[in-house]
């Protein structure tokens, strides 16, 4: 395992974006926590929501004078095909679980594991990928306590790999999830549920001036910005449907002729599905050049499309949560989301954005030409998501909650 690389974080640098009352808790939730060591093992270091957390909490949790640290787990192709296939097979579908699937998974979580130094007093596991190690780790430092932060909707899993996974996941100490529901397939462990936020000062969410804004437009010709814009913003993975999205432009198109179509996302680095899934999609979109499908763009290109799109859609099939939505609502751009996982927290539906079922693309589509024709409606749903994130989903938030949780397995305070 690898510590990553990892930013200068303050916390006073929220002051401008969350109350004075929330970073005065966060400062006496850190002083209670004192000198606890706190470890987090996950299995990449970019491209996905995970990542991205970790890449602010750490070292907010050290700038608060916290002993937090972040560790990623060393493993090759053949592992993370099994964790993308235990990914699937939680969320409902997937190829037959095999004992060679199963070796693989024990092989990796051991050696890993067998290369943890020192000792910890809390030790959170993100995600079914590290979870084979917690055996190990008790043995390694038996007082520690282990908490499994889980970012997937389990409501729907084949069988038998919602049995794999609990065979571990029950005998940790503390389990996290997104929503209540995520965690009722699990018996055990004491759970918490603690929705996930959005970093406002990254360079993926935060203020741009005007000469950043005109280079990042500049990068992504021919995409024009004086033209309607619809963009989704995913990892190219199936549950994010991206050929669904592409249905619902093509149905509004015949609506608004001149509307593009951006598809963007990065690769995963556990995630072997990606490269393929965004090979089909340009295939399907190649004689379109309206079409834009767009990979490994600087956070602030990303952060330019967001704002400057008339619509973003997330036609997930199923969500852990969907931070994306947030992204966009914050820079107050109504969203077009399917009634899925944690997307319908964020967006309030006919306030902030439409919520459609997954599989209704003619209803989002209707829902899109709403939007992309009344100017009025979108400035008013663009500053009601704005408030809704600023209030529900900023890392302060998120962060007063798991370092709550944090006080309370440690048993210092009430």
């Amino acid at each position: 395992m690898h510590p990553p690389p990892l930013p200068d974080r303050s916390i006073e640098a929220y002051a401008a974006v969350t109350e004075s009352e929330r970073l005065e808790r966060l400062r006496k939730l850190a002083a209670t926590i004192g000198d606890a060591r706190i470890l987090h093992v996950n299995s990449t270091a970019t491209g996905g929501g995970v990542a991205e957390l970790l890449r602010s909490i750490v070292p907010l949790c050290r700038d608060l004078g916290l002993d937090d640290n972040w560790l990623v787990m060393d493993a090759g192709d053949d592992f993370f095909e099994v964790t993308k296939a235990i990914h699937n097979g939680l969320q409902g579908s997937g190829s037959p679980l095999t004992e060679e699937m199963v070796a693989t998974y024990r092989d990796v979580n051991e050696r890993n594991a067998a290369e943890l130094e020192g000792t910890y007093d809390v030790v959170v596991v993100h995600d079914p990928q590290p979870l084979g190690m917690i055996e190990s780790v008790r043995e390694a430092m038996p007082e520690a306590e282990i908490v499994w932060r889980c970012h997937i909707d389990l409501t729907d899993p084949v069988e038998e790999y919602l049995t794999f996974v609990a065979d571990d996941a029950e005998r940790v100490d503390r389990a996290i999830f997104s929503r209540a529901a995520y965690g009722d397939a699990i018996d055990g462990p004491t759970k918490h549920v603690i929705h996930p936020s959005i970093d406002p000062l990254t360079a993926k969410n935060r203020s741009l001036d005007e000469a950043t804004v005109t280079a990042e437009c500049d990068r992504l010709d021919p995409l024009s910005f004086d033209a309607p814009l619809v963009t989704q913003v995913s990892r190219f993975d199936p549950w994010k449907d991206q050929f669904g999205t592409v249905e619902i432009y093509r149905r509004a198109r015949e609506s608004i002729p001149d509307l593009q179509l951006a598809l963007v996302g990065a690769m995963a680095g556990d995630d072997p599905e990606g490269l393929e899934l965004y090979e089909r999609v340009a295939e399907e979109t190649v004689d379109d050049p309206n079409v834009h499908v767009l990979t490994e763009l600087p956070d602030e290109a990303v952060n330019v499309l967001q704002r400057r799109s008339d619509v973003v859609v997330q036609k997930s099939l199923r969500e852990g949560f969907g931070l994306v939505v947030s992204e966009a609502l914050w820079k107050r751009t109504p969203v077009v989301g399917s009634n899925v996982g944690g997307i319908p927290l964020q967006i309030e539906d006919g306030q902030n954005g439409y919520l459609v079922e997954p599989d209704d693309v003619s209803t989002a589509a209707d829902r899109v030409v709403q939007l992309l024709e009344d100017d009025e409606r979108r400035t008013t749903f663009g500053a009601n998501a704005r408030e809704h994130v600023r209030e529900h989903f900023l890392l302060p938030r998120q962060l007063a909650e798991l370092l709550a949780v944090f006080v309370e397995v440690l048993g210092r305070g009430s």
